[in-house]
């Protein structure tokens, strides 16, 4: 009776295995499917890449973009972070905590993204641009530098990459000392990074120096139609 038994209970945990290869292998064609059809929008789809350093005014000139051009659609990031006041989910960020972000990145389900600080991500992905592209839209970013960069080449001459550069390092942290809404800590953070940030200037199709928001915005739109034409 016991042979029969463990005999019995040997064939269910290898039916369990047999069982769980075939969903493990189900998944995996799954994500290769999935990875394949990314790979095929993204050959003959454009994206407008905006990147700068905290405070250099590059979400002002994303809103002024798409305000102007329809067919741009603002690309969610997602972030580890609490929301800020007025902040809302699925349209500021997508908000998550470390452990989820972590366990999004092991799925392989992100374009990129990037640790900022010690548990703080962000990063873009899939399953947005994809929601951008079925609605026929072209995905405008609004990432800081590193963001940025990994964009430029994930899409290769398929994206335009604009570096928003503030008139010098004074005015940026100027501004963000206007803002009020950092502690002397995170403020040194934001300028440590920034300076770093700003030698990567040259990397990017074109570096827009913001010293008025009025003519960055200008020249900015006449850059993403040029592109886009």
């Amino acid at each position: 009776m016991n042979a029969r038994m463990q005999t019995m209970q040997e064939c269910k945990n290898a039916n369990n295995a047999r069982m769980q290869e075939c969903k493990n292998a189900n998944n995996a064609r799954m994500q290769e499917c999935k990875n394949a059809r990314m790979q095929t929008m993204q050959e003959d789809k454009n994206a407008v890449i905006v990147s700068a350093p905290s405070g250099a005014g590059k979400t002002s000139i994303v809103k002024f973009l798409l305000g102007q051009i329809p067919d741009l659609a603002f690309s969610v990031s997602a972030c580890s972070r609490q929301p800020r006041e007025n902040e809302q989910n699925g349209k500021d960020y997508y908000f998550m905590t470390a452990d989820e972000f972590r366990g999004k990145i092991a799925r392989d389900e992100f374009v990129e993204w990037e640790e900022v600080y010690p548990d703080s991500f962000y990063g873009t992905l899939k399953s947005d641009l994809d929601r951008i592209w079925e609605a026929n839209k072209i995905p405008i970013f609004d990432v800081d530098v590193i963001g940025g960069l990994n964009l430029k080449k994930y899409f290769g001459n398929n994206g335009l990459a604009i570096f928003i550069q503030p008139p010098t390092l004074g005015v940026l942290i100027s501004r963000l000392q206007q803002r009020g809404t950092e502690s002397a800590e995170s403020l040194q953070k934001r300028i440590s990074k920034a300076e770093y940030e700003l030698k990567f200037a040259p990397e990017f199709d074109y570096i827009l120096i913001n010293d008025d928001i009025g003519l960055s915005c200008k020249k900015a739109i006449e850059l993403v139609k040029s592109f886009l034409s």
